[in-house]
């Protein structure tokens, strides 16, 4: 699982209030290729072509799986993203972030994972990994280009970029649900001197002054960093409790058996799209947060963390909880979830909540249009690494049949034929 699948949920709000400085940018563990361009270091991918069969927007995991399978069908197809390297996103979550998921779950179709399977990879290793993933099957990214607009263009769409205009036949747009950073409006009632962070531009306690911190949010985020505050400051976790997994993920029966029950059975195989189950679940799913997995109560309760009520508001300058205390804080930490942040799509396919209506990634209103990488796209796993190349290698199926005349595997098609037949010799 990769951690930001359940650490917050999707707000369906207006963007954050929270001054961009304080929120910084990230946008989870899949790339965001609408994010500003980063100062450009010298050896910047070169400016993509003008026109492509496909055009895969987003190289982080989801857009990597898909330009692999791509590949091996033979496509001609290029991947943008806005990020100076492949696996940014994940070089700027916060510093002791580890996955969730043994190593053994966290590979993308044709490269295992270089760890043993059982440790949980840092955030830099698996930004290595993604680098790596790409250079090791020459998969055609672009790095530092930001896309401004997608539209349709005669019978395909067109992509405005910072680096030029994209022509293609079909896109898939290869992001997760959680692109921008939200806080409640109210954030900007705050007193300006309690310092102001959003999950997603934490990375340490050091950013925090003296004092007490209320975290606002009660998921996977808001637990994780809980516990590692919690040993240096007084901490107040705001929000209800998502409930909890009911093992140790790192212990020998959880390692053995009750993590791969839960990722590769109900995950994976039981709360999908065509079962009954997980159609009846995926709405309480993609709008909340889901259980706590790492970090359980007892111990946020031997820190000393204290649980309280949401926070609905702000009474003199300090935070106000739901049932009508005021905190006196230093810092608040809003462990609010993200915007979904496709505005830059210009296309008529959204609900009223701004998000992509799609059936398991196919786009109806959009035929050629595809999505890979959203929370419960088809399944629980959809947003997870271990299931993600799932979902890339049937909407790949599904750009190739839209495209029966397929070019010769030659580039990255040829590198990853050549693989996959290396790896059935060695077996």
């Amino acid at each position: 699982m990769d951690y930001t699948t359940h650490t917050q949920s999707t707000r369906r709000e207006p963007t954050s209030s929270v001054p961009p400085s304080e929120t910084g940018r990230a946008n989870g563990a899949v790339s965001d290729p609408t994010v500003p361009d980063a100062p450009r270091a010298p050896g910047l991918s070169p400016k993509p072509p003008p026109s492509a069969d496909v055009l895969v927007i987003g190289a982080g995991q989801a857009g990597l799986a898909v330009g692999y399978h791509l590949a091996r069908l033979g496509l001609r197809f290029v991947l943008v993203d806005a990020n100076e390297r492949v696996g940014d996103p994940w070089r700027r979550r916060w510093d002791s972030l580890r996955l969730f998921t043994p190593a053994r779950y966290d590979a993308l179709p044709g490269l295992p994972f270089p760890a043993h399977p059982d440790t949980f990879p840092t955030k830099d290793a698996m930004a290595d990994y993604l680098e790596g993933y790409a250079s090791r099957f020459e998969l055609p990214v672009h790095t530092g280009v930001r896309v401004q607009r997608l539209a349709h263009r005669d019978r395909g769409y067109v992509a405005e970029t910072s680096r030029g205009t994209i022509q293609a036949d079909q896109v898939v747009v290869a992001m997760a649900n959680y692109q921008r950073p939200w806080a409640p409006a109210f954030a900007a009632d705050l007193d300006r001197r309690i310092v102001q962070l959003h999950s997603a531009g934490y990375r340490s306690p050091r950013q925090l002054q003296d004092g007490p911190v209320l975290i606002v949010g009660a998921g996977n985020s808001g637990a994780e960093l809980a516990a590692e505050i919690g040993r240096d400051h007084p901490v107040w976790m705001s929000g209800r409790h998502p409930g909890e997994l009911p093992f140790k993920v790192t212990g020998l029966v959880g390692r053995l058996l009750l993590t791969r029950l839960v990722l590769r059975v109900l995950f994976h195989r039981v709360l999908t799209t065509d079962r009954w189950l997980g159609r009846k679940m995926r709405p309480k799913i993609v709008g909340q947060a889901g259980p706590l997995i790492r970090i359980k109560s007892k111990d946020l309760t031997r820190l000393e963390v204290r649980r309280v009520p949401r926070t609905t508001g702000v009474r003199d300058g300090r935070p106000q909880l739901e049932d009508g205390r005021v905190l006196d804080v230093a810092n608040v930490l809003w462990c609010t979830g993200f915007h979904p942040g496709f505005s830059w799509i210009d296309l008529p396919i959204f609900d009223h909540h701004g998000e992509p209506r799609h059936a398991s990634g196919l786009v109806p209103e959009a035929p050629g249009l595809y999505f890979v990488g959203l929370h419960f796209l088809h399944a629980m796993s959809s947003s997870m690494i271990h299931g993600v190349g799932r979902d890339a290698a049937r909407i790949a199926e599904r750009v190739a049949a839209a495209h029966p005349a397929r070019s010769s595997k030659t580039g990255p098609a040829r590198d990853v034929a050549r693989h996959d037949a290396q790896t059935a010799t060695r077996r």
